[in-house]
């Protein structure tokens, strides 16, 4: 099974056309819902069976994601988002699971907290790790979610898979490639990512710690798959990043 791991799907309300996957001619004001056939029809031109989804940060939308999930389930899974700065940031996370979602995306620089706030971030981790569910943390070049202050946080939740978007691109690869070597939970997704980084992380940490995404609809499936396919030449590995890693992290093997 081909598996996608960050993809993004923003029910659109009118106000911001960024990375929303609207087709030529489709303004919105007041609302354009979102239309999945976008997305699933992209993934089916690349032959990938299953996409992660999530909000992409401006609007946190678990409630959109549930449904969107429930409506394809054998297609999406989802995502879901909290600001750890809520009061009730645990009971948002378990609220979002119990309605369908499977895991937590964080996005530290959108939201104006730093990854490495033990007050913060460890009641977030604790709660993931009593659900069972892996966490997401966006860390394109950034001084709020560094490679070297996820893994302050990932040390102390050995039990909760963490997932570095991006892998650090761009400057950010190398550090993101130590903590994934030296931190079992560690994992390093491969959107936006040049392939020479994929390359690099393949030889340095092996295909078990790598993650295909695409984040679609800032790039596409189609790609992804021919960034992977050159990237790493052994079919088995390719499967381990394709796919089979995240069914092992979600528990889906």
């Amino acid at each position: 099974m081909i598996i996608d791991s960050y993809n993004t799907t923003q029910d659109v309300r009118g106000r911001s056309d960024y990375l929303t996957g609207a087709r030529p001619g489709e303004s919105a004001p007041p609302y354009v819902p979102f239309d999945a056939s976008r997305i699933l029809d992209r993934m089916d031109a690349a032959g990938v069976d299953k996409a992660m989804v999530c909000s992409l940060a401006q609007r946190i939308e678990n409630e959109f994601l549930a449904e969107l999930v429930k409506t394809h389930p054998e297609r999406l899974f989802g995502f879901g988002q909290v600001m750890p700065q809520d009061d009730d940031a645990t009971d948002q996370i378990r609220a979002f699971v119990d309605a369908g979602l499977v895991g937590l995306k964080l996005h530290p620089s959108m939201h104006g907290y730093h990854v490495a706030d033990h007050g913060l971030l460890d009641p977030v981790f604790e709660v993931c790790a009593e659900l069972e569910i892996p966490v997401l943390i966006n860390a394109l070049d950034d001084a709020f979610c560094a490679p070297f202050a996820i893994e302050e946080i990932a040390k102390d939740h050995p039990t909760v898979p963490t997932i570095i978007a991006h892998m650090g691109a761009v400057w950010n690869v190398p550090e993101a490639i130590i903590v994934a070597e030296r931190r079992d939970n560690v994992y390093l997704e491969t959107s936006a990512t040049l392939m020479s980084d994929v390359k690099r992380a393949y030889a340095r940490v092996g295909a078990k710690k790598i993650l295909m995404g695409s984040e679609w609809p800032g790039s596409d499936f189609d790609l992804e798959r021919m960034k992977i396919a050159k990237a790493v030449p052994d079919a088995a590995d390719r499967a381990l990043i394709e796919g089979g890693n995240m069914s092992r992290i979600m528990g889906w093997l």
